[in-house]
């Protein structure tokens, strides 16, 4: 079908239009012909007739109430008749490109700004994904956030197929002969600076309910089997899963444990070469579609972590909670369940070590994701302030106003700065030493950033008033980060708990001989 036709025009030509059955209006030095529509206009018929915006340029007074990808929709867009003879278009496209909004963006994609962990490798890495996430990813998101469904099986197989369900997984063996992103960079090249951009770049969709949806589940319930797994275990599940034919979930918090993992209360006894399970866990991510389950169970005095595939006397169901079903997080009950003793992940009894094993690369996920949305609010915010006019002057010439900004911005700011030095030591590091060495400074980052995280979503909604608390429209990316930030705070360990972790391990490495 052929583009249509667009007539240059006059601003005087457009102020002709400008009764009752006859309006036309200038957005962005384009020009859109509203007549037919104003009747089914969501504000109402007479908006569209007020003195100041019928045949005259109403870009201020749209862009005070609607996003710009309103423009984009194709029954809006139809509306479009031509362009003002002589202006070009001045509002940017939000897309791939890299934000010019300062803070907007990591300071090493910045323009005139250099970094010392990122190399070229990451350059290309990073256009890639955002392109990928832009033009697969996000649509899904937007769709699935609002009805709930799982994530569709075609963005599942793309990321198979990328290999980003395998680079989400970090650095290693796993990597081994794949072409990661259609061969932008090599496995070897790959190290956690690469997966901290992947993680990021999801998270710039602003849908924190089809994050988790978008196989977290897999992000922290395959490792184990990675590390600890029987090489015939390894090669029956993993392939299938890295390739998203199947689906795998961690399940260790229950009613009776969540940050106590010592809590666990599902037991698992020896019936020959088998294991007999029973109990239950709650708040399972992807819980809901899961083939497989990694699960802590306690057997005797101790703890032991199996890998149990779907099956009767197994069975799985949604709990409604804040955020999105799309995350599929389910309670899960296990009822005399078999399973052959093989599938036992690390030693038996040795449980405790696989699940702790786990958790840094889990928290730093959780923290690294977080912060990143705390990020695009700062620049929601910094949009909105310039755009919107109170008391007859942009929202930023409040000074209450660039306090809060200049708080939100020093917080995601000193986030981001820990986050990378904490990330090159993991390059540096072996899985060993990042347990004994940073465990606990990546505890105190986490809670640090979710802290900081539900700091700057109070702000945020004070920024953009009745609109922060409006599932759509302007105000959609603050409601949807105001509700869903406490996850952040309590996933993979409360905030509480990991800063006593942290400080427990700081007063670990003190110097005995150390005096003031």
């Amino acid at each position: 079908m052929a583009a249509k036709q667009l007539k240059e025009f006059t601003v005087e030509e457009v102020e002709r239009h400008n009764k009752e059955g006859d309006v036309w209006v200038i957005i962005d030095a384009k020009v859109y012909d509203v007549s037919k529509f104003a009747n089914l206009h969501p504000g109402g018929a007479a908006v569209l007739y007020v003195d100041g915006i019928a045949g005259k340029d109403a870009t201020q007074a749209f862009f005070g109430l609607h996003r710009q990808e309103v423009l984009h929709r194709p029954q809006y867009a139809r509306l479009q008749i031509g362009t003002i003879a002589g202006e070009e278009s001045i509002i940017k496209p939000l897309g791939a490109a890299v934000s010019e909004v300062p803070y907007a963006e990591p300071t090493w994609l910045s323009k005139g700004f250099s970094s010392p962990y990122y190399k070229e490798s990451h350059r290309r890495f990073h256009d890639a994904v955002r392109k990928f996430v832009t033009e697969v990813v996000y649509p899904d998101a937007i769709e699935c956030e609002e009805n709930g469904k799982r994530i569709s099986q075609h963005v599942v197989d793309k990321m198979g197929e990328t290999n980003i369900i395998a680079m989400r997984l970090g650095p290693g063996k796993h990597l081994k002969g794949r072409t990661l992103m259609g061969g932008v960079i090599t496995p070897e090249e790959f190290d956690y600076f690469h997966e901290l951009i992947i993680h990021s770049e999801l998270a710039r969709c602003g849908t924190r309910g089809y994050m988790d949806g978008l196989l977290a589940g897999g992000v922290i319930g395959l490792p184990p089997v990675l590390n600890f797994g029987s090489p015939e275990i390894q090669a029956k599940i993993v392939p299938d899963v890295l390739a998203g034919k199947k689906f795998i979930s961690l399940a260790i918090s229950e009613a009776f444990a969540g940050s106590d993992v010592s809590g666990i209360q599902t037991v698992a006894h020896k019936e020959g070469d088998e294991w007999v399970i029973s109990g239950t866990k709650k708040w399972i991510t992807n819980g809901h579609f899961s083939d497989y389950f990694t699960v802590a169970c306690k057997t005797g005095s101790r703890y032991t972590v199996i890998l149990v595939p779907r099956q009767d006397g197994m069975s799985t169901k949604p709990i409604k909670t804040a955020y999105s079903a799309t995350a599929g997080t389910a309670f899960v009950t296990f009822d005399k369940v078999r399973v052959p003793v093989a599938n036992t992940l690390g030693k038996e009894g040795d449980g405790m070590k696989v699940i702790l094993s786990n958790f840094n690369h889990e928290r730093w996920m959780i923290l690294a994701m977080s912060l990143r949305t705390q990020r695009l609010i700062v620049e929601e915010c910094l949009l909105w302030a310039q755009q919107r006019k109170v008391f007859g002057k942009s929202l930023n010439g409040q000074a209450v106003v660039r306090a809060k900004l200049a708080a939100m911005i020093a917080r995601v700011e000193a986030g981001q700065n820990w986050l990378e030095n904490i990330t090159h030591q993991m390059n540096n590091m072996s899985y060993a030493e990042q347990s004994d060495k940073i465990a606990g400074a990546i505890g105190l980052l986490k809670a640090f950033a979710t802290k900081t995280g539900r700091e700057t979503a109070e702000d945020s909604t004070q920024i953009f008033g009745g609109r922060a608390i409006t599932r759509t429209g302007m105000g959609k990316l603050i409601e949807n980060y105001h509700r869903t930030s406490p996850y952040d705070a309590i996933l993979g360990g409360s905030e509480d708990v990991l800063n006593d972790l942290g400080v427990r391990q700081a007063l670990k490495k003190m110097p005995k001989n150390a005096r003031l």
